[in-house]
């Protein structure tokens, strides 16, 4: 019988990755009229609103040229429309430059709360100023007339940046900033604008090296950033880490990567749900004349694990649209009964071809150590049209294998039945494993995988065409 060796289980329960080097794809950029860097997420009603640096460094010029920051809305999240500069260097008189990653929170107040990192005029480097606004567009102005943190803030960084401000269920406010001197974290008062006791620097964040985004789910606090080590990125660039914790302050523990490095140097996280769907927002070089100073903000969809932990975000090339017959699997949302928590549901409609049954470089479903019948499923927005399916199974020679039998079935409306007139469903490895039926008009359609006595089933890739 086959095994999951221990390895590779207390590896999948750490979320423990291993990074390799290959060729990097990106989501389209929400404008590119513009560079954009530097991401905050804020969802107020039906309205998602990206806060945004921009780079204006000339074509291979070798530093940030950053005066003042934008606002993106959406109701979609597919489609942006820039809102324009709605703060700058200017609305904080004691600020000398660099207009970097900042982030709008809503106050107890109804106020919206603007905290950014700016070059200020007094010693050291970096301070971290606020401005407040009566609404998520403002207009803003500076609420203290000087920074909230700088180099003479107890325990402060010495780059003092990337700040990211937090709302328990309490309703107290935390904020987080650091940079590679290391993550720190105070309280703020009820007034949004003075920090609550003194500056602590959380324990347990490994290879903490700037951005970090803090968010709470489902009762766990969760912290992403950009970590810059051997193991997840090249020299000189990035990847976004993550860690949880049960308590705001930590301590945390490390979870995994939860987004490869991009093509440009720096990355930096924003997590989101909206309407039902998570995503990560982050920017790339990926836009006409992009560069590591040029840079333009995107979005993915973010998936999770039963257990609670992050599946990767799978990197995509923007928007798709299937040409008839293309595969319309690209732009559905994946389910099903059982994933491991090692595994990657999000792999079985990445647009990757396998080259074996056992290639699972860019992830793999898998349900082990479930036995019996297990689906995994697509759902759309609106019916498709489908009428074939294509299945690559995962066999990784361990408690895996391929399946017994399996058997496709559409929701007509009201319940889950078989598709019509379908052709054999094949369980062969190493293959493509197409089947046809009738096609169906439907927004869900399912496939049930039956394993074989003793061991679980999995999948690489499962498309779906008209």
């Amino acid at each position: 019988m086959k095994r999951r060796r221990w390895t590779a289980v207390l590896a999948g329960a750490l979320g423990l990755v291993l990074v390799t080097g290959g060729p990097v794809t990106a989501a389209a950029p929400i404008t590119t009229a513009i560079y954009t860097a530097d991401p905050a997420a804020l969802v107020v009603g039906d309205t998602l609103y990206l806060y945004t640096g921009h780079d204006e460094a000339p074509a291979g010029g070798g530093n940030f040229v950053m005066r003042d920051w934008h606002v993106f809305t959406s109701t979609n999240a597919t489609t942006f429309t820039d809102q324009g500069a709605r703060l700058s260097l200017a609305n904080f008189p004691w600020a000398g430059g660099d207009a970097w990653a900042g982030e709008v929170e809503r106050g107890a107040n109804g106020r919206y709360y603007w905290y950014v990192p700016v070059n200020g005029n007094g010693p050291g480097w970096m301070d971290i100023g606020v401005a407040v606004g009566d609404s998520p567009l403002g207009p803003f102005t500076d609420a203290r007339g000087g920074p909230l943190v700088s180099d003479s803030t107890p325990n402060s960084s010495p780059l003092n940046i990337d700040p990211t401000v937090f709302t328990d269920d309490d309703g107290q406010v935390y904020m987080y900033w650091g940079s590679y001197y290391g993550l720190r974290a105070a309280r703020l008062n009820s007034n949004m604008t003075s920090i609550n006791g003194s500056v602590i620097t959380p324990a347990g964040v490994s290879n903490f090296w700037e951005a970090p985004w803090m968010f709470k789910r489902n009762g766990v606090y969760y912290l992403a950033y950009a970590a810059n080590d051997s193991a997840c990125s090249s020299p000189g660039y990035a990847c976004i880490r993550y860690a949880t914790a049960s308590n705001p302050l930590g301590p945390w523990t490390h979870r995994g990567v939860v987004l490869d490095q991009v093509s440009s140097t720096t990355n930096h996280p924003a997590i989101i749900e909206y309407k039902g769907q998570w995503y990560m927002v982050y920017h790339n070089a990926a836009a006409p004349g992009g560069g590591n100073f040029r840079r333009s903000v995107t979005l993915d969809k973010l998936y999770w694990n039963a257990d609670g932990t992050m599946q990767k975000v799978v990197q995509t090339t923007g928007p798709i649209t299937p040409p008839p017959g293309g595969n319309l699997a690209l732009t559905a949302t994946p389910s099903t009964s059982y994933v491991s928590p090692w595994e990657t549901l999000g792999a079985i409609n990445d647009g990757f071809t396998p080259a074996s049954s056992a290639d699972h470089s860019h992830g793999a479903y898998g349900n082990w150590d479930h036995q019996g019948t297990e689906w995994i499923e697509y759902r759309w927005p609106a019916a498709q049209t489908v009428g074939r399916v294509s299945t690559y199974w995962f066999d990784d020679n361990q408690g895996i294998d391929l399946p017994a039998s399996c058997q496709v079935q559409y929701w007509n409306g009201s319940a889950y039945v078989n598709v019509p007139g379908q052709s054999a469903c094949g369980v062969a490895g190493n293959t493509a494993n197409v089947t046809t039926f009738t096609p169906v008009s439907t927004t869900r359609l399912r496939l049930n995988m039956t394993s074989r006595t003793g061991y679980s089933t999995g999948v690489l890739e499962w498309t779906a065409h008209s």
